[in-house]
């Protein structure tokens, strides 16, 4: 058997010491063994015959159970949580159906690159004409998640291990089928070491000396950080370099807040993108992307790269570089340490001379201020470590701090007595909800209000799960979410068709007694393709819906829920967030919706 890994230090302990070493244990014991020796603490799931076994020796062992009313559900809660703790989510399905449930919640983790292992029973190789035999190693990798599946109990362990181990160091979402005669077998148990983690991708000498001089002689540059940046927990990296060469910092919707506090946040790039932050990203003469695929939605179809702009890349997967826009310097390498060097290269450069363009320090032409300088002596707040301004300015630190925010863009309120503007709606519950939150927002027309105009603290304060641009994973996100981090107030975002769609999660918040906010942003209609076919003149019956007493199903369920039609209403989230939160609560909101949303307009382009 290869050596086993382990997850980083700080990704999880073993949930106990385990069993002693060559001892002989069946199968789904010995699985469990190994999962909670790794550090599996955690396991979302529905059970079946097929899984029971293996998910009740996870909890013998120590992990706790999330049970879901629904596999899609337990998928996108493990998504959830490994995105907001960095170790592994784990989920236990039944065969066959068990499976196939769990499949969009799978696949949103595959294309998000989320550490996910999957425990799936399968029927027994012989079983052929089983009405559960599907073929999984063929169903994982149409999604692009990775399958593994012993061939006899002897190989059950080896299995287990290699995919946690593959999930755990190469950020990938895995399928480990469990055959329930293999289960019904028994193995030996092994001993089991710590798992070394992966080094991190070193750039090479040429490509950092490059990237430094295209900074050096840039004028305007823009980082823009992806969900990479934020998984390499490279944000001190990337504002050292930020300050050393003068560039303002944007982040995909993927990595929201992770400059959050720094002057030079124009917050997310693409079609959330501010007014403000869309002229900064456009202006720039060099874009470099940091783990980020600078994709379609991130550079509205490469409309945010101006015409005289160089665009470079930065990832550790040599393959995503130019992936979706040219790049004229592409460097592999992890992002942390690459900007890291890069940085320390331009310390270098500016110790000695003074890079092209750039008048020294203290020698000024007459009748001229310095880019990033004020006049009457004082130091320039704009300037730079290396004495570069770059893009930043005294003026424009003020503008940004004056303008970035949605909340700040002037709008005219289009309430109307029985329906609230979502931005008024958004603006206010901003108002009232606690700083130190989480924001889970589900996919539809709705949704660029809650990620537009509800901050949130940092990069871990914003669940997106828009990776396969499915409805009703939402509320499944908010409560894996408020799993992985209860010291959060956790707000779930749903338009009232997502909401619909996951409402059997409703019954898992009240269950688990979760303090969180769930807002359902209520036209009654697919919004999306109301504002999109309408103009067109198509019929929209198939899209629209008869109002639906949302704040009544939630009191069902046991929420406690108020209905927003105007900003007064609000009154009753503030009565709720200063009383003893005993219950979930569920704000209906009944939105207006004159107009489509001009993100969704951006992504119907790219269908």
């Amino acid at each position: 058997m290869p050596d086993a890994e382990v997850v980083p230090a700080g990704q999880g302990t073993p949930a106990r010491e385990g069993t002693p070493p060559e001892t002989a244990l069946p199968v789904t014991e010995a699985v469990a063994e190994v999962l909670t020796r790794l550090g599996a603490d955690t396991v979302f799931g529905v059970v079946g015959s097929g899984n029971f076994k293996v998910t009740n020796a996870l909890i013998a062992r120590g992990a706790r159970y999330v049970a879901a009313r629904h596999e899609g559900g337990a998928a996108v809660m493990a998504d959830a949580w490994a995105r907001l703790t960095g170790r592994p989510g784990l989920v236990s399905v039944h065969q066959g159906p068990g499976l196939t449930n769990a499949m969009t919640g799978i696949t949103e983790a595959a294309k998000s690159r989320t550490p996910l292992v999957v425990l799936a029973a399968d029927v027994a190789s012989a079983a052929v004409r089983s009405n559960f035999r599907i073929d999984v190693p063929a169903l994982a990798k149409a999604v692009g998640a990775t399958a593994f599946r012993p061939r006899s109990a002897g190989f059950a362990v080896d299995e287990t291990l290699r995919a946690y181990r593959v999930a755990a160091t190469e950020r990938r979402t895995v399928v480990l089928a469990l055959p329930l005669d293999v289960q019904a077998g028994a193995c030996t148990m092994p001993s089991i070491g710590p798992l070394a983690p992966r080094p991190a991708a070193a750039a090479s000498a040429a490509a950092v000396g490059s990237l430094a001089d295209a900074l050096a002689g840039s004028k305007r540059p823009v980082f823009i950080a992806g969900r990479g940046a934020r998984v390499a927990g490279a944000r001190a990296d990337l504002e050292r370099l930020a300050d050393r060469c003068g560039a303002l910092l944007a982040t995909s919707a993927a990595a929201k807040g992770l400059f959050r506090g720094s002057p030079w946040d124009l917050d997310v790039s693409g079609g959330f993108a501010s007014p403000l932050a869309a002229e900064l990203i456009r202006e720039a003469d060099l874009v470099v992307g940091w783990g980020c695929s600078l994709n379609m939605w991130t550079l509205r179809h490469g409309n945010l790269i101006g015409p005289e702009a160089t665009v470079a890349q930065v990832d550790d997967d040599p393959s995503a570089l130019g992936g979706h826009v040219p790049v004229a310097l592409g460097v592999t390498g992890d992002v942390a340490l690459t900007a890291r060097a890069v940085a320390d290269a331009l310390g270098e450069a500016s110790s000695g001379e003074v890079p092209s363009g750039e008048v020294p320090s203290g020698e000024v032409p007459s009748g001229e201020v310095p880019s990033g300088e004020v006049p009457g002596g004082k130091a320039p707040s704009g300037k730079t470590a290396s004495g570069r301004p770059g893009y930043r300015s005294a003026a424009l630190r003020d503008r940004i701090a004056a303008q970035v925010r949605w909340r700040d863009v002037p709008f005219e309120d289009e309430s109307t007595g029985d329906r609230i503007d979502p931005r008024t709606l958004s603006i206010g519950l901003d108002d009232l909800l606690p700083a130190e939150r989480i924001v889970a927002v589900d996919s539809g027309n709705f949704m660029g209000y809650p990620s537009m105009y509800l901050s949130v603290p940092d990069a871990d304060g914003f669940c997106f799960t828009q990776a396969y641009q499915s409805i009703g994973l939402g509320l499944a996100s908010a409560i894996g979410s408020a799993i992985a981090r209860p010291d959060r107030l956790t707000v779930a975002a749903l338009g009232d068709g997502g909401a619909l769609m996951g409402i059997s999660e409703l019954e898992t918040v009240v269950r688990l007694g979760l303090p969180m906010v769930i807002v359902v942003y209520d036209d009654d209609a697919y919004g999306a393709e109301v504002h999109h076919f309408g103009p067109d003149g198509d019929p929209l019956d198939t899209v629209r819906f008869p109002p639906v007493k949302i704040a009544r199903i939630g009191r069902g369920f046991g929420c406690q829920s108020v209905t927003v039609r105007r900003r007064r209403d609000l009154r009753a989230v503030k009565e709720w967030l200063d009383g003893p939160r005993d219950a979930p609560l569920l704000v209906h909101a009944k939105v207006t919706s004159e107009h489509g949303s001009w993100w969704l307009e951006e992504a119907f382009r790219g269908h």
